[in-house]
């Protein structure tokens, strides 16, 4: 699985933070960081509510 974010959409509002930390930080500057694009089988269901919790539709999965 393959983490997208278009950062056109994306507010830095860190709901997908909160979903999946593993994945997602919203940092002191206000920008979203992707720790990890291609993240293990074992947080897909933590990943797939980020997809799903974020406001703007920013994140999508590739597999």
């Amino acid at each position: 699985m393959k983490i997208v974010v278009d950062f056109d959409k994306c507010n830095s509002n860190a709901v997908c933070q909160v979903a999946a930390p593993e994945v997602f930080e919203v940092r002191e500057d206000n920008f979203l960081y992707i720790l990890d694009e291609n993240p293990p089988e074992g947080l897909r269901a933590k990943v797939e509510a980020a997809v799903r919790g974020c406001p703007t539709k920013a994140i999508s999965l590739e597999d």
